[in-house]
């Protein structure tokens, strides 16, 4: 299967998440968040987990601010049209 053929076929479900401000990259992220809310479910400290991630994930702990703000983010009902 080419790319071609993958965008056309996922082209409803690709304009939909691009129209809610997801971005290509950022399934790459899902295990950190996923990561980072059981760290806080068990009572760990924000700059901490944060500063863990970071080094785990070989992103600077400004990066994983912001994708804890952009996954935390709701999506708003007319992106979601």
């Amino acid at each position: 299967m080419t790319l071609f053929e993958i965008l056309e076929f996922n082209r409803e479900i690709i304009t939909k998440l691009a129209s809610l401000g997801v971005k290509a990259g950022d399934c790459k992220y899902i295990d950190l968040y996923a990561e980072y809310t059981a760290m806080r479910r068990r009572g760990e400290k924000v700059t901490y987990a944060v500063s863990f991630l970071a080094e785990k994930y070989s992103v600077s702990e400004r990066k994983v601010y912001g994708i804890l703000k952009r996954f935390a983010a709701d999506c708003t009902h007319h992106a979601a049209q």
